[in-house]
């Protein structure tokens, strides 16, 4: 098939670079011609793990290629996935859908033919009709183009894996919308065939299933940090206590990490945006318990710095104190709302000399935190350090040898905010280990 991809950002892009995977022939469309010139020449402008390869590849062989022109993408195909991004409004907790009916408004003029638009975007219920009566309103095609709500489930690290083996797809429809779901069955038609289950509803549970998911992700993520508050008063271990509910069946162990918490562009924004949409619908003390969610989420980050507080002494000013982690999670470069970052900036507003090191996230944490000291070696990072945190679980660092390490720093002092470090070994190695929720 030939179809666009709207919007290259990490939803439009692995969007993209999947969808040549499939064998289609790809059109990516994005407004910033520094990030189209990057895509065309095989790389993203951000880390997401297997994309580089891909892009690579299929712009190499002809299936992939990307362009800042609206005209251009109406041209190539009659199918169009959108992927732009939809934030916070700023000052707010609601969903700002500027770039969505952007998007809707300067592809519309240029149908001038049957076409399907499949929106792919997290937005608040009741998104959908609005991009229907842009596309009425502009289309010269009028009610021949159609509309699909096709919902993503990424995750960072894993988006190019979750793309081309998803858990489910579903798909938003009004009753007339026949060839909008064959079409979109065609091209999903490799991962259909090999037992993915396709989900059709209407448009509005579409709109609601990624809010819900991230919702109850959320929550569960939560609930286990909330046990790790009451572990902490009790001498109780969270860890112990998280893999006995994950082998109850109705339960899970799937999302029972206790820790930091969340973070990213994603669970904050959506649990909020749900939370904002509910209010607008006047249901908003159906959603009233996930308040309490986003604010235990918060106390990790709070109750990280206390423990870092207590670790010291009682005074964290003047101290030379080490993070590892600066991205939300492992193997991403994405720094927004970084749990990690949140803790950093907390010690060094209290005063402390704070040094980070990450993987792959510096660059990004440079630009948006140019008053911390960052170093390119987890090893130099935790030279002279009184305190080392550990706050982004990526796993190089748990290959570090902690006895070697204890001869580099001022004293052996860990915090694992992840709980991936083994404190037996670390406590073998002469370290003072305290981790969230655990003796």
């Amino acid at each position: 098939m030939k179809l666009t991809v709207i919007g290259c950002g990490y939803l439009g892009a692995t969007h993209a670079a999947a969808m040549a995977e499939l064998g289609h022939q790809v059109l990516g469309m994005d407004t910033d011609p520094d990030k189209v010139a990057a895509l065309n020449a095989g790389r993203a402008p951000f880390f997401e793990r297997g994309l580089d390869e891909l892009l690579a590849k299929h712009t190499a062989d002809g299936r992939l290629r990307f362009t800042t022109s609206y005209a251009e993408a109406a041209a190539f195909a009659d199918l169009h996935f959108i992927g732009v991004g939809t934030p916070q409004k700023p000052g707010g907790t609601a969903y700002d859908l500027t770039h969505l009916f952007t998007a809707a408004r300067r592809l519309a003029p240029r149908l001038t033919g049957p076409a399907v638009i499949v929106g792919k975007c997290t937005v608040p219920v009741g998104t959908a009709p609005q991009v229907i009566g842009l596309l009425r309103e502009f289309a010269p095609a009028g009610d021949r183009v159609e509309v699909c709500w096709n919902p993503e489930f990424l995750r960072e690290s894993h988006a190019v894996e979750d793309t081309l083996h998803p858990d489910r797809i579903v798909l938003g429809l009004t009753g007339e919308n026949t060839r909008a779901e064959a079409l979109v069955r065609q091209a999903y038609g490799r991962i259909i065939e090999s037992g993915t289950p396709v989900i059709v509803t209407d448009l509005a549970t579409a709109e609601l299933v990624k809010s819900a998911a991230n919702a109850f992700l959320a929550t569960k993520i939560s609930f286990i940090n909330a046990m790790a508050e009451l572990c902490e008063l009790t001498g109780a271990d969270v860890q112990q206590l998280a893999l006995a509910l994950g082998h109850d069946q109705r339960i899970g162990a799937k999302g029972m990490r206790p820790g930091l918490g969340f973070g990213g562009g994603c669970l904050p924004k959506d649990i909020q945006g749900f939370m904002a949409r509910a209010g607008e619908l006047g249901a908003d003390q159906a959603l009233a318990f996930l308040h309490e969610v986003d604010a235990i989420n918060n106390r990790r980050r709070e109750r990280t710095v206390g423990l870092a507080r207590e670790q010291l002494g009682g005074v964290i000013k003047g101290k030379r104190i080490t993070v590892w982690g600066a991205a939300f999670k492992p193997d991403t470069d994405d720094i927004r709302d970084s749990p990690a970052l949140a803790v950093a900036q907390a010690l060094h507003q209290a005063g402390a000399t704070v040094t980070v090191f990450d993987p792959k996230a510096l660059d990004n944490a440079r630009k948006a935190h140019p008053r911390l000291d960052y170093a390119d070696h987890p090893i130099e990072a935790a030279d002279g350090a009184e305190l080392l945190l550990h706050l982004t679980e990526w796993p190089e660092f748990t290959r570090i040898d902690p006895a070697g390490l204890a001869t580099r720093v001022a004293v052996p002092r860990v915090i694992d905010g992840r709980g991936t470090l083994d404190p037996t070994r670390w406590r073998a190695a002469g370290w003072i280990h305290r981790a969230l929720g655990r003796p």
